[in-house]
């Protein structure tokens, strides 16, 4: 059955700095939805949902560009001119950017008297709520009638998260991509594991070690990265597996196997926002190169948002440069901290959120740290919905 039909441009020849100079869309980060996800909840702002239909034809075109008249479309008249073009069809390069969120803007912020809302755009999605159900019933009445739009009701369902909404806070999880990618990856019956990599693990080149399809590899790798996006407690293991897909190892994918296990055993994690609503950095010492790992998580007041384990660009041999750079670093945050725009509290090692970005744990400390940007479900209905996806694949664990 035929839904839509689109049309396409039979053939394209424009050129990279000829015809055309952008060929990108500005698309809001993960952290950003994140962001909002976490202040939504902390306002008690009920977030929906809408999409703007064929998104690439509502967009006006500053460029020259001239199609070929369409087979079956030829004018009897002027059977050799071609159509200049006001506004985008799907097909060439430099025409993605003309559906960039209305004006290049892919958060807006609404207010009326002492009502706000927010929108958040991502190419043709759009996210939207507030403090005032007028307000925000009047938004979507005036996107309806400016554009050809899909009214999908509350936010459930964004670029492979699944979102929860209660009066208590937000929940985001993974559970039903948790489930393809363990499928994908015939790991389904496989035995869980936690947690995803071991104190002992000391990954390395193996060259010596037998070889294993890179294309494979990769493609486990770029699954577990997405997955990320609300499991920040599998972000070190994946990152350090991830240092090895160039030339992949036989030890290297057990160690990647050990994480699919892990989720296996845990499907039912994912971010909290509480309706109630730093830089972090530790070092490590990583065997092989001597070049430390850098943790960083960022909260938004109880909320984590965003997080980062890479390894650092360089070493430094000398003990001398490395203190003349604590030195800077001090004076820096000294100065800062005079003028008041940053609060120094002590934060005990037990509790250095950015430890389990940076290093293997113990299961003990591994599951405390966890539990501060990471958490179970609590919500019967919503654990409901996810022991139904599960189905017939594990059981949840109690």
């Amino acid at each position: 059955m035929v839904v839509r039909n689109k049309a396409r441009l039979p053939g394209v020849s424009s050129k990279e700095g000829i015809d055309y100079e952008e060929t990108f869309a500005p698309l809001a980060r993960l952290e950003a939805i994140r962001i909002l996800l976490a202040f939504a909840a902390s306002k008690g702002f009920k977030l929906q949902q809408m999409d703007v239909k064929s998104a690439f034809l509502n967009g006006f075109i500053e460029e020259e560009v001239y199609v070929r008249q369409p087979p079956g479309f030829e004018s009897a008249r002027f059977p050799n001119r071609v159509y200049k073009l006001r506004k985008a069809l799907y097909g060439p390069r430099e025409l993605v950017r003309v559906c960039d969120g209305f004006g290049r803007q892919d958060l807006v912020s609404l207010s009326r008297g002492g009502d706000t809302s927010i929108v958040r755009i991502y190419v043709d999605d759009i996210i939207f709520g507030g403090s005032s159900h007028a307000l925000v019933s009047s938004f979507a009445e005036q996107m309806t009638r400016e554009f050809e739009m899909s009214l999908m009701g509350e936010l459930q369902f964004f670029l492979g998260l699944q979102i929860k909404q209660g009066p208590e806070g937000t929940f985001v999880h993974q559970a039903k991509y948790t489930r393809d990618i363990l499928k994908k990856f015939e790991m389904g019956d496989s035995n869980p594991m936690t947690p995803p990599i071991s104190t002992n693990t000391a990954l390395d080149a193996d060259e010596d070690g037998e070889t294993v399809d890179q294309k494979e590899f990769r493609g486990m790798i770029g699954s577990l990265l997405y997955l990320t996006a609300t499991r920040p407690d599998i972000q070190f293991a994946v990152c350090l597996c991830a240092r090895y897909r160039a030339s992949p190892r036989t030890s290297h994918r057990q160690a990647v196997k050990r994480i699919f296990r892990y989720p296996k055993f845990t499907p039912e994690l994912g971010l909290w926002y509480s309706s109630e609503g730093s830089r972090m950095p530790t070092m490590p010492g990583r065997r092989i190169d001597r070049k430390s790992t850098s943790g960083t998580c960022q909260l938004l007041g109880t909320s984590l948002v965003s997080w980062s384990s890479r390894k650092q660009a360089s070493v430094s041999l000398s003990t001398t440069k490395r203190n003349q750079t604590h030195r800077r670093e001090v004076s820096l945050s000294r100065d800062h901290y005079e003028k008041g725009d940053i609060d120094l509290v002590h934060v005990a090692s037990e509790n250095q959120l950015a430890d389990i970005f940076t290093k293997p744990l113990e299961f003990g400390a591994f599951v405390r740290l966890r539990g501060y940007g990471v958490e179970g479900v609590d919500n019967a209905l919503i654990k409901g919905e996810i022991e139904s996806q599960w189905t017939g694949l594990i059981a949840l664990p109690v």
